[in-house]
């Protein structure tokens, strides 16, 4: 015999059947896009099925964490990098700031054409004039003096264009890729051609790569004796440089891991591309294409900065690398648009 339900009771029944059956149904979790600010396409696939494969321990492709090795290049693939590398606008700053402090420099060259020069308008120096800029502006002082030098000109200095201080000029879509390999057991490393204690000043806070996982072009150090205390002095003389065949050496010097990932965006990056894919297993090789002229530059072949040869091109087809459009496969460039 069915018991009847008073008339009262029935809309605090259909209270309790609802939250019993919401207590029973699976919660939906919501689907978190690790890479926003990329449009979907080859390219943010590549790098979505590369990390699958290699941290999916049912994969044939998996990779132990010990092995994950990312490599990156700097300027021009994390950071703005026209109408001149930043360590040079800094370079030419400080050959002014030293003009006043030295006169003897101001009739010399190539300080004579810098000074004279407004940073846009500077010449293609040649190798030799460059290392005499570098040896009078990054050296004869401790390390500690030129980090303080480099912090303080980063805390004033700007970008020409987008009146952003250079720090904040970093390309959005590479840092989430970073954040999204390092959140996958990936080791991010800093493979650059600019200068290695230059970059480390501000990598740990901008790119969240710390100071001793950049690899970069350095000069030699000289342990000494300052008013009976140990300096470390940066000398004029070059240690090693960071760029083209010197970028593979220095992997394999300081990392001593072959990359299983590389994200270049020039010709100088190359080596670096072709020493990752020789590898086995799931590799991952990309270049960034500046094709936007709109929301940052439009410069390829004929850029004396950033230089992306067609060649580089015709090798990155043959070999399966994947070139990122700046401008189809970035909904977003920088973090403060």
């Amino acid at each position: 015999m069915l018991r009847r339900i008073p008339l009262f009771a029935v809309p605090t029944l259909l209270i309790v059947l609802c939250v019993s059956s919401a207590q029973v149904q699976p919660q939906k979790q919501p689907v978190t896009d690790p890479l926003p600010s990329w449009n979907d396409g080859p390219a943010k696939r590549a790098i979505v099925d590369f990390v699958r494969v290699t941290t999916d321990k049912a994969s044939p492709k998996y990779v132990e964490p010990a092995e994950r090795i990312a490599t990156f290049d700097n300027d021009g693939t994390l950071l703005v990098e026209q109408p001149l590398y930043t360590q040079l606008v800094f370079a030419f700053e400080r050959v002014r700031i030293l003009a006043g402090e030295k006169p003897e420099i101001k009739n010399k060259e190539p300080f004579k054409t810098i000074i004279a020069s407004s940073p846009e308008a500077m010449p293609n120096l040649p190798r030799k004039d460059l290392e005499d800029i570098l040896g009078v502006t990054h050296a004869g002082m401790t390390v500690e003096q030129f980090r303080t030098i480099v912090k303080d000109w980063f805390a004033t200095a700007k970008h020409p264009r987008f009146k952003r201080p250079y720090p904040e000029c970093i390309y959005q879509p590479m840092l989430e890729v970073m954040r999204y390999l390092r959140a996958n057991g990936f080791k991010t490393y800093m493979v650059t051609g600019g200068g290695q204690e230059f970059v480390r000043v501000f990598s740990d806070k901008s790119y969240g790569i710390p100071p001793e996982q950049i690899v970069g072009t350095a000069v030699k150090l000289k342990y000494q004796y300052r008013d009976g205390k140990p300096a470390m002095m940066r000398l004029a003389q070059l240690l090693m440089i960071d760029d083209e065949e010197g970028k593979p050496e220095d992997i394999e010097t300081f990392i001593r891991r072959k990359p299983l990932a590389a994200f270049g965006n020039s010709d100088g990056d190359r080596q670096m591309l072709e020493w990752t894919q020789s590898g086995p297993g799931a590799r991952l090789m990309m270049l960034v294409h500046h094709d936007d002229a709109v929301r940052e530059y439009a410069y390829g072949a004929k850029s004396k900065i950033g230089t992306f040869s067609d060649s580089l091109m015709a090798e990155a087809k043959k070999q399966g690398w994947s070139v990122i459009s700046m401008k189809d496969d970035w909904k977003q460039i920088f973090p403060f648009e």
